[in-house]
């Protein structure tokens, strides 16, 4: 089955404890999203003899249930259509919301 979300996805987080929160799809690995600003830890590096200790705040992935797209600020499901050409070859399958019909990405 193809994937709903793709890199660059608008996307609005729908559970847990960033509820509510929007932000663009980093980066996809099979069942888990990266969102950008979204779920932040703060992660403590200790001081080597070549680099000095840091703390760096990133982004944890999510699982990918718990994201939606988002069009005006709320959720939207999406569906997949086909748009037939001249046989097979030219058939062409994109992504549309099923609230307004607008094609989502390209």
């Amino acid at each position: 089955m193809a994937n709903k979300f793709k890199k660059g996805d608008q996307v609005i987080i729908i559970a847990g404890t960033s509820k509510g929160k929007e932000g663009k799809i980093l980066s996809i690995a099979k069942d888990r999203v990266v969102v950008e600003g979204v779920n932040i830890a703060t992660i403590h590096k200790k001081p080597t003899q070549q680099n000095p200790g840091q703390i760096l705040k990133i982004e944890k992935p999510l699982n990918i249930s718990n994201i939606s797209h988002v069009e005006d600020g709320k959720p939207v499901k999406v569906k997949f259509v086909i748009e037939s050409g001249e046989g097979k070859i030219f058939a062409r399958k994109y992504r549309v919301s099923k609230k307004s019909g607008k094609k989502i990405g390209n």
